[in-house]
């Protein structure tokens, strides 16, 4: 009964009017299936990345496994955080081909857990990285005493500080999951952040082997899956612009936009004012050679009387 209760609720969030969503907005999805709270919920409003930490950690009860001193009914080996850049809102009703294969990894995950919640608008006006701003307000709601075991990162993240592991690919997370398996017999939760923005393979790819690598080891986990509004770039709006002209690439590949900012705009306003100025010059000078070329007689013979 859980399971479709939660694909009615994923449903009804994919039918959602367009209209309640803006450019920038993005979903985020967090599920468990090792929790027996049985819990399916959709919040419509639209979050900004520290409403949704602090949701995360009361509602979704990560408070129990990332603060110190909490005592947790149930514990979890890994907490994930990924974050992605290849989903926006509108995906969600009306994914494009590129995105199904996401789209539908997600459901299912969601679908089949045992706790579920579901986030359908995500939208920052901040600078920093929602994964910065996230981590944040987790140690702020624990009144910076974040009882982690330890925390990794994978990818492109942004994180201030120093006391993180660095992993390079998903192989590296795997063989980091096998060894935390092994060493960590207290109880604490991994905190194992995913950034996807330069990789090789889709967020679909990636996801799956994580998963996957998580059920064979036979690990409890927790995971938090959320595109990033500014490093999105399949939607690039004007607001975000200035953002990847500054970056001049994503991954290997040059940023393509067909926005115009405002040095395009005064030189496409010259080029149409010179134009137009070639056009009325032309029509000018045809008339005045016209003109010219009109030759009236100077006299006229005179009517012969009958």
């Amino acid at each position: 009964m859980a399971a479709i209760a939660v694909a009615v609720l994923l449903v009804v969030a994919a039918q959602l009017p367009l209209g309640l969503t803006f450019p920038s907005t993005v979903p985020a999805f967090l599920w468990s299936p090792h929790l027996n709270g049985m819990k399916e919920t959709v919040d419509y409003r639209i979050l900004s990345p520290r409403e949704l930490a602090k949701s995360v950690m009361t509602e979704g009860e990560w408070s129990n496994y990332l603060c110190s001193g909490e005592e947790a009914q149930q514990t979890q080996d890994f907490a994930f955080l990924f974050v992605g850049t290849e989903l926006q809102s509108l995906d969600i009703s009306r994914p494009r081909k590129e995105d199904q294969a996401l789209v539908g990894l997600l459901k299912d995950s969601v679908s089949n857990s045992n706790f579920s919640l579901a986030f359908p608008y995500v939208a920052t006006q901040e600078k920093a990285s929602i994964e910065s701003s996230l981590i944040t307000e987790f140690a702020s709601t624990c009144q910076h005493n974040l009882g982690i075991s330890n925390i990794a990162l994978m990818g492109s993240c942004s994180i201030d500080g120093e006391n993180f592991d660095k992993l390079e690919d998903i192989h590296s997370v795997q063989e980091y999951m096998h060894s935390r398996m092994e060493k960590n017999s207290n109880g604490q939760t991994d905190l194992i952040v995913l950034c996807h923005g330069d990789q090789p393979h889709s967020e679909s790819i990636v996801l799956t082997q994580l998963l996957n690598s998580a059920e064979k080891l036979g690990a409890r986990y927790t995971v938090l899956y959320v595109s990033d509004p500014l490093r999105s770039i399949q939607y690039p709006s004007h607001q975000r612009l200035e953002r990847f002209l500054a970056e001049g690439t994503v991954g290997n590949e040059s940023v393509k936009s067909t926005a115009c900012d405002g040095v395009c705009q005064i030189k496409s306003s010259l080029l149409e004012g010179l134009l137009v100025g070639l056009v009325l010059l032309v029509i000018l000078i045809s008339g005045l050679c016209c003109m010219m070329g009109i030759d009236t007689p100077t006299r006229f013979e005179t009517p012969q009387d009958s």
